[in-house]
This record gives structure tokens, sequence and C-alpha cells, in this order.
């Protein structure tokens, strides 16, 4: 494995891969995303992303593809390419996936407006536990690819299906199952109540919940019980409770 040696923040790699990290745009427009640690690198050789460069302050203990190309810099610039305020030893970048069109939105969980990438990592990797057909993203939501939402997902980002759609791809899938709305309506009825194993459920904003244009999109609208005491629960810890009800005959 040969390793090509990095002294200059203004090596051209090095800036390339902070700017990876630090734009959606610029993510979108390279067809790659930045991902931090070694173990999350071992994660992705696993489930076999396509890594394609990898920049490191110390020796790496396992063979990497052979297409990839190898970087090793002192430990302050690897913790000047990294948009994260605790950088690891390890940074590198993955091709994104081409994105399959989704037909069938049964099983799947849609997440709207959800803007802390920590929750949508967090989400990602509850899904892949509990064999979450799909991620939908609509709507204003963190990206998918923000080295946070990848850091939080621990590897999910790797092997759990997740794609953004617009409203109206949404509109089509909705007439393929049936889609509820997580929302404390007055109408609202326990999730337990329902049989979610082939239905959609979708998750709002962690603040305003979920838009009027999606909740007309639904069949209805389901609560999750809580005690009096407690009027909601973070955005990413109601999609696990709902997860788990969609998921749990199928474990």
């Amino acid at each position: 494995m040969t390793e090509t040696i990095i002294t200059s923040r203004k090596n051209q790699r090095l800036c390339h891969l902070k700017k990876l990290g630090a734009s959606a745009d610029y993510r979108r427009e390279a067809g790659e995303y930045l991902c931090d640690g070694r173990k999350l690198l071992e994660e992705a050789l696993r489930w076999g992303a396509d890594v394609r460069e990898v920049l490191t302050c110390e020796p790496l203990p396992f063979e990497l593809p052979t297409a990839a190309r190898v970087y090793r810099a002192g430990r302050e610039l690897v913790e000047f390419a990294s948009p994260l305020k605790t950088a690891q030893t390890v940074l590198f970048s993955v091709g994104m996936p081409k994105a399959e069109p989704v037909t069938d939105l049964a099983g799947a969980l849609i997440l709207e407006n959800l803007q802390d990438p920590g929750n949508v990592g967090t989400v990602l990797r509850t899904a892949n536990a509990f064999g979450i057909p799909a991620v939908l993203l609509t709507g204003d939501c963190a990206d998918l690819y923000n080295p946070k939402t990848v850091r939080a997902s621990m590897g999910a980002v790797f092997r759990q299906r997740a794609v953004t759609v617009t409203y109206e791809e949404l509109a089509a899938l909705a007439k393929t199952a049936p889609l509820y709305g997580a929302a404390l309506h007055r109408d609202s009825v326990d999730l337990r109540s329902l049989p979610l194993e082939r239905a959609a459920v979708a998750v709002g904003n962690e603040g305003a919940g979920l838009s009027e244009a999606l909740l007309a999109l639904c069949a209805g609208t389901v609560l999750i019980p809580m005690t009096e005491r407690c009027e909601s629960l973070n955005a990413a810890v109601a999609a696990s409770v709902l997860m788990w009800e969609m998921g749990k005959r199928s474990l």
C-alpha cells in the first residue's frame, strides 16, 4: 500500500477532503462524502462502500482496496481537514451510491424537515437495526451525508437504504401503502392499535412536527402513549419507538 505524504494545508487533496466535510453542494458536485474514524473505515470496507481516498496520521492495520488513494499527514493536518470538533486519526472519502427509485412505501419511515444531522444519523442506525426497508427524507432535512449524520449512523449509512424524495414523489408513493403521520392530534390513535407492518409512518421536524402538506397525504395520525408529565419525545427517539412497532414481528 503506497502512501503519499502531505505536509501543507494548501495540498489539493487535503483541501478537497476539507471541502467535502464543509459543503453539501460540494459533496453533491463531487459525488463523494467525508467520513472519520478507523472503526467507520472498517465498516465501510466490510459493507463494500466505494472508499476513494484515505488520510491518516497513523499506520492502518488492515488492507485497503487497490483503487483507494492513501495519504499520510501529521495529526494537525488531519484535524485541519476534519469538520468535527473531536477529529479522529483517520479521514476518508466515499463515493455516493446510486439512488434506486422507491416504488413501494410499505414499511418505510419518512422524515420531514428533520434538521439535526445527529437525529437523522440515529434514525438510520435504528432503522437498520429493526429491518426498516427504506428511510425517505423529504422537505428540509439535514444532509444524509453530513459528517455528523454519518458519524451518528455508526456505519448504517453504508448499508441502510435511504432516499431523498419530493412531495410529489411521496404523494404518488402514498397510493402503494397506508401512510400514517406521527402527530399529537385530538383524533390520533394509539400506534399499538394499528397494524403497522405494511404501513409507512412519517415523523416531522423536532419543533414544528409534520407539515399540513404531508399530513394531507396521510390516512390518519398516530401517537405514542406517554405519561401526562411528558409532552413529547426527541424526534429520533419517537422514530425509534415507531420503527420498533413497525418491525417487531419480523425480528
